[in-house]
């Protein structure tokens, strides 16, 4: 495919004077000192969001020369647009936090400087867990490097599970079925539940693609098949139904739109169970309920998604992306890395890291997270191409469509004609 500017991205430019006014306020002058980058990022919850910024405080108080501002610009269906723009517009962040599925479109457009040379010339790379090694290479070039780690997995109340008489965790698909109609309960005696046994999220944005992904892997299903999206598969077309029976069952408590990340309803007792990953750990244990974890249910094999999100050096001015690197080479010190598991619950992404004693001692007050180390070998990650946006927005449409009462066939051949027309775009 050609790159090139669409018409959309010309809308989202004429919209976003405003941030790209504040951007240029933002940009220093090649001769002020020290040099400070700009960094957007979506990091969330809240406490999390803390984590990284001692971790940048501490950066910027040990040098003098490089200098980093943490602006934090909304999750990624709202960065996005905020992205796009700056890239279009000319003046992007010096760094950026996003999810790896966007690397194939920065790429497209000119927008951030390959690591290639600096990472061949970075001695601790071989510490890396090779697990994250996919999601920063597209075409045999390194873009981008791995802040942390995690994938995802089912959390649950044990409370809520004893006292529903459920002693035995469920494996399989109907295991899981089953279970999320035993925990459903209409406590009031009203015909409606006061707790549903599970949490989907509704939407078409990336959250609830990522948390459907679990279920395609399970299946044994992929999403792209000879370098093309394929989504009218045997795999797609059951995980879908999957989700659609347990809302059948009446089993499902459907997130608030794009807001299926949140954990109000689990946290109050209104679900049983819900689809996140260890990166909540820090909000669970500030809180005053009993929580668990468990691998997501398999239907032909066990499963997850792999997540964390990646750190990208845009392409500014030379003296600019030099600096950005020493930023790099801090995220993937072991001191960093063992930091932010401690704080968030994330996992480390060097081996050395995970290894340590402070982090194997925390590991052992915490059990929970070797539910997510275990996973990380059979780990699935999500394509990185081009127009994965795009595949991702049709796919989520599809989803949302069947969580609202579409039959699942149907969505998913009209998202696949959605893509093909994407695809067949000179």
């Amino acid at each position: 495919m050609k790159s090139r500017i669409s018409a959309w991205q010309r809308v989202i430019l004429a919209l976003g004077c405003s941030l790209l006014l504040t951007a240029c306020q933002m940009t220093p002058s090649p001769g002020d000192t020290p040099l400070t980058l700009t960094l957007w990022h979506g990091i969330n919850p809240p406490p999390n969001r803390d984590v990284f910024n001692e971790l940048v405080a501490e950066f910027n108080a040990e040098q003098s020369d490089v200098q980093i501002e943490a602006l934090y610009v909304g999750q990624p269906d709202q960065q996005l647009p905020k992205i796009l723009t700056s890239v279009v517009g000319g003046v992007p962040p010096d760094l950026l936090w996003f999810t790896p599925m966007i690397t194939g479109q920065l790429v497209e457009l000119g927008a951030i400087r390959p690591l290639e040379d600096w990472f061949e010339a970075y001695p601790q790379r071989q510490n890396l867990d090779p697990a994250v090694l996919g999601e920063m290479t597209l075409d045999n070039q390194i873009w981008s490097i791995p802040m942390a780690t995690n994938n995802l997995g089912l959390f649950y109340r044990p409370s809520l599970f004893e006292a529903a008489g459920i002693e035995t965790l469920p494996r399989t698909w109907e295991e899981l079925r089953e279970v999320a109609r035993t925990l459903t309960v209409d406590e009031d005696g009203d015909g409606r539940p006061d707790r549903h046994g599970i949490l989907l999220s509704l939407g078409k944005g990336e959250w609830t693609v990522f948390t459907w992904l679990g279920f395609l892997y399970g299946m044994g299903g992929e999403l792209i098949k000879e370098g093309r999206p394929n989504l009218v598969t045997p795999e797609a077309i059951a995980a879908l139904e999957f989700w659609a029976d347990l809302v059948a069952d009446g089993s499902v408590k459907l997130s608030q739109p794009e807001r299926g990340y949140e954990l109000n309803d689990y946290l109050a007792g209104r679900v049983a169970m819900q689809l996140t990953g260890p990166w909540t750990l820090k909000q669970l244990e500030e809180s005053d309920v009993d929580y668990d974890a468990m691998a997501i249910p398999a239907a032909k094999q066990q499963a997850t998604v792999l997540g964390g999100e990646q750190i990208f050096v845009m392409k500014t001015r030379p003296e600019r992306e030099q600096a950005a690197l020493e930023f790099l080479e801090f995220v993937l010190s072991d001191r960093f890395q063992t930091q932010w598991a401690l704080g968030t619950g994330y996992l480390p992404v060097t081996t050395t890291a995970q290894e340590s004693e402070v982090y194997q001692t925390y590991l052992g007050d915490r059990p929970i997270l070797t539910v997510f180390l275990e996973q990380m070998s059979g780990a699935h990650s999500r394509p990185i191409l081009a127009n994965y946006a795009r595949l991702s927005d049709s796919l989520g449409r599809a989803i949302e469509q069947t969580l609202l009462g579409s039959d699942p066939v149907t969505a998913l051949e009209t998202a696949q004609r959605r893509i093909d027309r994407i695809w067949q775009q000179p």
